[in-house]
């Protein structure tokens, strides 16, 4: 078969003229020949199957430099590629639904205001930080009241100031009413107030500084949560243990994307890497979430002192057994040193019961 006409490739590529020529003057699929008469672009017909291949990744809304490099990979590698787009696309989904869900929960409150004697339902909790056995010192910031609990890990020059002024920034919540359908606005402007306390903390030094946040804001019948890094959120719920947020860090997106496994991520060397953080340049973009709760719930923040250090298994167990909130703060910082305490570690145990009408 000879060379075909730009109208006859287009029907056969399932591509119109117009995105072949976007397509040749992006070098994404060069004509194989162009007359140097009438310009007309003319095609061989094994272009077809890398033809087909861009109007596919196209279809999945891929971007055409991301298109361009998969289109230079083996087929091995070129699906490697198409599978971790495919993931961060899932992980974008899942990231909006979860604003979805808060806005339609949030919207269709029927409490007129979030006071601290709201509902039926009253939080008991406990916090806990410590330097652990290998740091000079601690850049762990962890705090538990009434109506808020937050753990932040603060890192660089100015860790411990930055997590610690993370954390301020949101503790005027603890006090006075929140309007329903104020609650989202309020949120995103003591994110950005905590953004800007730790950018100030920092101030110009040549070292970055900054810190995760992990916060949970109690409404009465709710737990708002703010996340953002890779301090943690658990709920035991009838006997199981649920982590309710995503790791915002290099490994992390290894393993989302299937370049990793969960089990590779534990020792990977980047494995403390965050794509999100609070601190000058970073992306502070929260993940944001109204959870429903139950009498008999637990929740735990932890720093990744804990997470990173202790079996989960031994985590689950403290948490399940040990009834009292500030008993297992101060088990499960135990447990973080006696498997060597290599970081600074943090905790927040809340329990959520009924309150005696």
């Amino acid at each position: 078969m000879g060379l075909l006409t730009i109208g006859a490739f287009s029907k056969a590529s399932r591509l119109s003229p117009k995105a072949l020529r976007l397509y040749d003057e992006l070098g994404l699929l060069t004509p194989a020949r162009v007359d140097p008469v009438t310009g007309y672009r003319l095609y061989a017909p094994e272009q077809l199957d890398r033809a087909r291949t861009v109007a596919w990744l196209r279809r999945l809304g891929m971007p055409l430099a991301r298109i361009r490099h998969v289109c230079t990979l083996e087929p091995a590698a070129a699906a490697q590629e198409i599978r971790a787009f495919w993931a961060q696309v899932e992980a974008d989904t899942a990231a909006r639904r979860d604003l979805a869900t808060f806005l339609v929960d949030h919207l269709s409150r029927k409490d007129p205001d979030m006071t601290p004697t709201s509902g039926t339902l009253g939080i008991r909790y406990a916090a806990l930080s410590d330097a652990g056995l290998v740091r000079s010192g601690n850049q762990d910031t962890a705090y538990a009241g009434p109506r808020l609990l937050a753990v932040a890990d603060g890192f660089g020059s100015a860790g411990a100031p930055a997590g610690a002024a993370a954390v301020d920034a949101f503790k005027h919540l603890e006090t006075g009413g929140i309007p329903a359908g104020s609650l989202l606005g309020v949120l995103e402007d003591a994110v950005e107030q905590a953004r800007q306390a730790v950018c100030d903390v920092a101030g110009s030094s040549p070292e970055a500084a900054g810190t995760t946040l992990t916060a949970m804001l109690w409404t009465g019948s709710q737990l708002a949560l703010v996340h953002i890094g890779d301090s943690r959120a658990y709920v035991l719920r009838d006997g199981e243990l649920f982590q309710i947020t995503h790791d915002h860090t290099v490994v992390q997106s290894m393993v989302d994307e299937g370049r990793i496994s969960a089990e590779e991520a534990l020792s990977h060397p980047q494995r403390s890497l965050l794509i999100r953080a609070l601190g000058r340049g970073a992306d502070g973009t929260p993940d944001m979430r109204l959870h429903d709760v139950r009498s008999g719930d637990r929740y735990l923040l932890c720093s990744d002192g804990l997470s990173t250090v202790v079996d989960a298994a031994e985590v689950r167990r403290v948490v399940t057994t040990v009834a009292d909130p500030e008993r297992a703060v101060r088990e499960l910082v135990a447990l973080a040193n006696r498997s060597g305490g290599p970081d600074n570690v943090s905790c927040v145990v809340a329990d959520v019961s009924e309150v005696p009408q």
